[in-house]
């Protein structure tokens, strides 16, 4: 079969719907990328993967979206594909209006996180919900990577046979590393002893920076690591004023990283990883994690709630709360025993449930590949 694969920008890509794309391809069929046009491409490019680039945008702007949609449209009519596989809610809403109006023979959608399950106004949510309702119509093979998100499909008629698939890594790549571990915090000045905290993410606001920040001002003698970056197209304040104000207070405790190749080493040279999102999918950065064996300490909300067990494999707090996080992350920090007992708790889970290959070989059987 001849495939597509349909996100927004380079990162998702590179880092999401990559996996798919080298499972589809090694079980025979010809598979294109398409997103707009970014750095990250050269991963898959290298790969021998032909991308095609188009305009997307994330926003609802309605030119933009209209410029995203025709620049689909036309790619669908001249590939002829058999499969359109879409991602992301706004992507994944043109992608497949623009494959029903090109007679694509057949349309999957993969949701990493509706936008009706996002904080915002409430003509925002409606609006979102009513996309995806729309979009559920021009759908054969609706699929979730949060159980929790399938369910609110199912039950709100979006997708009436949505199914969550969950996400994957390889165990290869996150996995306990001491060479590395005693490389990385001698290069990045941690002691053996230091306890290090670190999040992995795009540098956006819901992501729970802010909260990470004023909790680790609680939480004495831990180090914290920040890798990730923000992209061109993230939306939201840069945050600069609380980074200068808790490099301020935290100095030299505070290291930030931005964006890392090597991240399945960087989370073996730490000793907690945490993620206080606002809202998530299912994210990927905590199943890297559990498979590393670190205890996770994330919000108790969609996504992080299906991959962390409260006080056995981690700690889920409230979002937007800083006393609950620093609580947590004390605990943590000052009890070396606890923090292998979850870290290997959780890595078990992982292997069972989060393990790339069982997830991409799921998603690629429900897809009819």
């Amino acid at each position: 079969m001849k495939i597509a694969e349909v996100c927004n920008v380079d990162f998702s890509l590179r880092h999401f719907v990559l996996p798919v794309m080298r499972g589809a391809r090694d079980r025979g069929h010809e598979v294109v990328g398409i997103c707009a046009e970014g750095p990250m491409l050269s991963v898959p490019r290298a790969e021998g993967f032909r991308i095609i680039p188009v305009p997307m945008a994330r926003s609802l702007n309605p030119v933009a979206q209209l410029r995203a949609f025709r620049a689909l449209l036309e790619v669908f009519k001249a590939e002829k594909f058999d499969l359109v596989h879409a991602h992301m809610p706004i992507s994944g809403l043109l992608a497949r209006a623009a494959a029903k109006a090109a007679g694509v023979p057949r349309i999957a959608y993969t949701g990493h996180g509706f936008l009706f399950n996002q904080p915002g106004p409430f003509w925002r949510k409606n609006l979102a919900l009513g996309l995806e309702w729309l979009g559920g119509r021009a759908t054969d093979v609706f699929l979730t990577v949060s159980q929790e998100e399938a369910a609110d499909a199912r039950r709100l008629g979006i997708a009436p046979h949505a199914i969550g698939i969950g996400n994957g890594r390889d165990p290869a790549r996150f996995r306990p590393d001491a060479q590395a571990r005693a490389r990385l915090r001698a290069e990045l000045g941690a002691a053996p002893g230091d306890c290090v905290v670190v999040i992995v993410s795009r540098l956006v606001r819901h992501k729970g920076h802010v909260e990470l920040l004023r909790a680790m001002e609680d939480v004495p003698g831990a180090t914290l690591w920040i890798v990730g970056e923000r992209l061109a197209s993230d939306h939201g304040p840069d945050m600069a004023d609380d980074f200068a104000r808790a490099e301020k207070l935290l100095g030299p405790r505070l290291k930030r990283l931005g964006y890392r190749d090597d991240v399945g080493q960087i989370l073996a040279a730490s000793d907690i990883f945490c993620l206080p999102s606002h809202f998530e999918g299912l994210p990927m950065s905590v199943i890297e994690a559990m498979m590393t064996g670190l205890p996770v300490v994330a919000t108790d909300i969609r996504g992080p709630r299906e991959q962390v067990v409260d006080g056995e494999t981690g700690f889920l707090v409230p979002p937007l709360t800083v006393a609950p996080l620093a609580e947590a992350l004390r605990r943590l920090s000052g009890d070396a025993a606890l923090r292998a007992q979850f870290g290997a708790a959780g890595r078990e889970m992982a292997l069972e449930l989060f393990d790339e290959r069982k997830v991409i070989g799921k998603t690629l059987d429900l897809l009819g590949l």
